[in-house]
């Protein structure tokens, strides 16, 4: 079974497994898919998380493939605080770190995968070269971020037809991106990292301005790290480590244990008011300690125990109905990411998420190769002397967040929240409503939903119409949030039955297929 945010990456993924491939090989296929098919969420310019478990496993594998600052950033960053910037211009090319998914793919794919990346990558080969059909909901996401586009001649180029986005069922082919595709089918990470497709990137980077080199390229490596991992009410929960928040979703759950959750209502004032004051108080403490554990300005563990030990410290107030100080804290991002949910026959579960940040990255593409840049670096700090501040070879502190629940001897849910800043509030809305008030994933999932960020409570348009006068009763500034919030995927294995139980987002345009 498979979950994704479109149906072609669902097919993709299930027409993988049933041609031999397991869970990691389907949701690699389907994730290069999702970066035709949805631009301005993901692609080869970007990074991924990927957890792992099999059947028999304590915990999952984990592995980090997001990219680090250029070894050469240094006095480019330091142009740029001298020019009084206090964040990272999102089209700068100090927003560009370098892109780990390719390498991350190749690896995850050698190291665990049946079929090979050639055959994997096939079906995103074909569809750049015929062209993916733009759905509904990306259509109308690429209508906003016209000006964007237009700012890069290449970028316009490639995303825009004429000087507008295009419509929903317009074919984009992208020849530029099936050429680079197909070198990495053929060399892996080496197609990538070194060769024409490296040059192409370094020029594209150099000629703004940017501090990258081949170097940076050639010696990107990923690396398998140890799952961050809580206990929640008896149920086992994964999150990626730092440089990720996925300890927030973690923290989150430690503040909310302490109170009698399952007598709230899972779409209840009291309950939106519970996960806001949680979050307030999750995204202070990743603000102040999160951070790379290479970072010699932060922790060695990237904050994780800093931030554990703090959630725990609050959990009495916020259980009792306390707030923590609302932080501007760092940029989060839009939301612009993909999560990927399989479970194969071998119930092998695996959680994948893949992201270039904010819609279409940093809006740099190159011209050759067609790869459209992240704009991860707009996640450090620029002040120096902080836990996450712009450093060269560091990765910047992260919002993608991959989950996975267990029992102790298997895998019992592969889901994941995508959403910029949401993410890890996401991941803990998501779980307490499963755990807390027994809700299968898709009504979880279907669910409204709100997110606390700056002192202000946005609440989906679709919730119902006394919650919001109810929070401002509790005490909270409200507002309707302009889009959805997020999107969710999961899949549930259901040992004592022997059925997986999907849900997928209606707030994409996925869905979640099985066999």
């Amino acid at each position: 079974m498979a979950a994704t945010s479109h149906p072609l990456a669902t097919l993709t993924a299930v027409e993988t497994l049933r041609a031999g491939g397991n869970a990691v090989d389907a949701a690699i296929a389907a994730v290069a898919v999702l970066g035709l098919l949805e631009p301005h969420m993901t692609g080869i310019g970007g990074d991924c998380w990927m957890l792992i478990q099999r059947a028999g496993d304590v915990a999952p594998l984990c592995y980090n493939g997001t990219g680090r600052a250029a070894a050469g950033a240094g006095p480019a960053v330091q142009r740029l605080l001298d020019s009084g910037a206090a964040t990272v211009p999102q089209s700068h090319p100090l927003a560009v770190t370098v892109p780990g998914a390719v390498e991350a793919w190749d690896r995850l794919s050698t190291d665990h995968g049946r079929l090979g990346l050639d055959r994997i990558l096939a079906p995103a080969i074909d569809l750049a070269r015929a062209g993916a059909p733009v759905a509904p909901r990306v259509a109308a996401d690429w209508a906003r971020h016209v000006d964007l586009l237009q700012a890069n001649d290449v970028t316009a180029q490639s995303f825009l037809a004429g000087a507008r986005a295009p419509a929903a069922g317009t074919r984009m082919p992208q020849t530029q991106m099936c050429r680079t595709l197909s070198a990495i089918a053929k060399d892996g990470a080496r197609g990538f990292y070194e060769g024409w497709v490296a040059e192409d990137m370094v020029a594209t980077l150099k000629g703004l301005g940017g501090p990258h080199d081949l170097q940076d390229l050639a010696g990107h490596a990923g690396s398998y790290v140890s799952p961050s991992t809580a206990t929640y009410r008896g149920t086992t929960v994964f999150e990626n480590p730092p440089n990720s928040q996925g300890i927030i979703a973690l923290a989150m759950l430690a503040m909310m244990e302490p109170a009698d959750v399952a007598a709230l209502g899972p779409d209840s004032a009291a309950f939106h008011d519970l996960i806001a004051r949680a979050s307030e108080a999750g995204i202070a403490l990743r603000d102040r300690f999160l951070a790379d554990p290479a970072d010699d300005h932060g922790a060695p563990d990237g904050g994780l125990a800093q931030i554990m030990d703090g959630a725990r410290l609050a959990s009495a107030s916020i259980a009792a109905g306390g707030r923590a100080e609302a932080t501007p804290g760092r940029p989060g991002g839009s939301g612009d990411t993909v999560y990927v949910s399989v479970v194969d026959r071998d119930q092998t579960a695996v959680s994948m998420v893949n992201s270039i940040f904010h819609a279409f990255g940093s809006g740099i593409t190159c011209p050759r190769s067609g790869v459209l840049f992240n704009s991860r670096g707009t996640g450090f700090r620029l002040a120096p002397g902080m836990p996450g501040h712009y450093r060269p070879g560091l990765r910047p502190p992260h919002t993608l967040v991959a989950g996975m629940t267990g029992d102790g001897r298997r895998p019992v849910m592969s889901f994941g929240v995508m959403g910029g800043h949401y993410q890890a509030i996401g991941h803990a809305t998501l779980l307490s409503r499963i755990i807390d008030h027994g809700l299968d994933p898709q009504a979880a999932i279907d669910l409204p939903r709100s997110m606390a960020m700056n002192g202000v409570l946005e609440v989906e348009t679709g919730a119902d119409s006394a919650l919001m006068p109810r929070l401002i009763g509790l005490g909270h500034r409200v507002r309707a949030a302009e889009q959805p919030l997020g999107g969710a995927q999961a899949i549930l294995i259901d040992w004592d039955r022997g059925v997986l139980i999907a849900g997928s987002d209606s707030r994409k345009d996925g869905c979640a297929l099985g066999y």
